[in-house]
């Protein structure tokens, strides 16, 4: 079968539609070119809910330690344990790290899962596996992203529930994960067409001049001259009816309608305007990427959009074969703990918390045993797909839960394992659709979207 490689090039050609700081002439045509791929076949099945939530994903990008942050063995040997210490959390018997000092005070507004288990301990087949809540179809060793992948969440929900209001269905900030040739599959649409990737922002939310300047209104057009124009534009494509059944006439109107629609849309460019939030409010989740990615995650969910992943670093930053300790403790635990601790503080204030599920997990987790890569290396952990942790939070799920355990050196569940399908069926659960629903492949193939089971235990049911 002939793979549609997602190249640099391709990756700036066929439909990454949301692109921070390009133009709006080349969002429109990178949609025209979207829509000119083959059609799918709806997606039948449809779970009706009176209200689908919404969700946020906290991908720790290159998988983090289980055993050094939430799943901890304090009575193991050493080079099992590690260097840190468990800290006492508001739930008794749950106890994490003690370099997460606000989450361990937060322990009650969420669930920790410590029996996460798969086989797929390289990076690219993993982040896709957790990420869409199915294997990679072909897997193999570095398989980068390509257009027979599974859909992404948001890109499932963007094709079952496409928006007309301007709103894309999915938003992945700050980072996109591609490293020179390699393309991490998992971030778009797969098989679904790029129609309904979501939009990659690829600039630090807390940089003085973010914002969505290319995407607003042309200074001084409002609204109103706006739907002025739509107007006229349609009494002049009334009169050129040989025009609109061209195939070049078609694209036309998309691009009219689809340029309306950006414009129009107020509230995705002021969820962008991180400049309008308090200061007290911005400093409270750290003036960092990950505190001002998550923050930008709940602007985007308040102004309505369904899907957020929130990549906390940069490709692999929590890939910690050498340093591992010293990584976490002086890097990336602080940072993680405070923004997290503040996104749940912050939706729950807001009302948000009970529509937004908060899910924080890595693609796999990592070895037992500390080792050194080499004769000079700071001791590390490698790859462990075997066991893994997962934390969640809101959308109903019942806080201060620990949710099954491993064996007394972290190597492998002692109860039941869940799967990254289970985590697929979980948050199409949440999205309000049907994991078991049916759809086509690009060859037209019948297909089940997901194949896992939904972790009602999160939910005290």
């Amino acid at each position: 079968m002939h793979q549609q490689i997602l190249s640099r090039r391709s990756f700036l050609q066929i439909g990454y539609s949301g692109l921070l700081g390009i133009g709006l002439p080349s969002v429109l045509r990178q949609r025209a070119q979207a829509g000119s791929s083959s059609p799918q076949a709806p997606l039948p099945g449809e779970e009706r809910r009176s209200r689908p939530k919404s969700v946020i994903i906290v991908f720790l990008t290159g998988a983090a330690s289980h055993l050094d942050m939430f799943d901890m063995k304090p009575d193991a040997p050493a080079e099992i344990r590690g260097e840190f210490r468990p800290t006492r959390t508001s739930v008794p018997g749950l106890h994490v790290c003690e370099h997460l000092p606000r989450l361990a005070a937060r322990a009650d507004k969420y669930a920790v899962v410590r029996s996460f288990s798969h086989r797929e301990n390289n990076h690219l087949v993993a982040t896709h596996h957790v990420l869409t809540g199915h294997p990679q179809p072909g897997a193999f060793f570095d398989k980068v992203a390509s257009r027979d992948d599974w859909p992404s969440y948001s890109s499932t929900v963007d094709y079952l529930r496409p928006r007309t209001d301007g709103l894309p269905s999915g938003v992945n900030v700050p980072t996109f994960l591609m490293e020179g040739p390699l393309v991490w599959p998992g971030q778009h649409a797969g098989f679904l067409g790029p129609r309904h990737d979501p939009w990659q922002i690829t600039r630090d939310p807390g940089a003085a001049d973010f914002g969505m300047d290319s995407l607003r209104p042309a200074e001084g057009i409002d609204i109103v001259r706006l739907d002025d124009r739509r107007a006229l534009l349609q009494e002049v494509d009334a009169q050129q009816r040989q025009l609109a059944l061209s195939a070049e006439g078609r694209r036309l109107s998309d691009q009219q309608q689809a340029a309306f629609s950006i414009l129009a849309s107020g509230r995705i460019a002021r969820a962008f305007a991180m400049d309008q939030e308090p200061a007290a409010v911005r400093d409270r989740y750290g003036r960092h990427p990950f505190g001002q990615s998550l923050l930008l995650a709940r602007r985007l969910v308040q102004a309505g959009v369904p899907v957020v992943q929130a990549n906390m670093g940069i490709v692999q930053n929590w890939d910690t074969h050498a340093d591992n300790f010293g990584k976490l403790k002086n890097r990336l635990l602080p940072p993680l703990d405070q923004g997290v601790s503040a996104l749940l503080d912050d939706l729950e204030a807001t009302g948000l918390l009970d529509d937004t599920l908060v899910m924080m997990l890595g693609e796999f987790g990592r070895t037992p045993r500390v080792f050194a890569v080499n004769a000079t290396a700071v001791p590390g952990r490698d790859h462990w797909a075997p066991c893994f942790f997962g934390v969640f939070a809101g959308a109903g799920v019942r806080g201060g839960q620990l949710i099954g355990s491993s064996d007394r050196i972290g190597a492998y569940p002692s109860t039941t394992p869940f799967s990254p399908d289970d985590i697929g069926a979980t948050v199409y659960h949440v999205l309000g659709v049907d994991p078991a629903i049916e759809v086509r492949d690009r060859q037209n193939r019948p297909v089940h979207l997901n194949r896992g089971e939904v972790m009602r235990v999160l939910f005290g049911n």
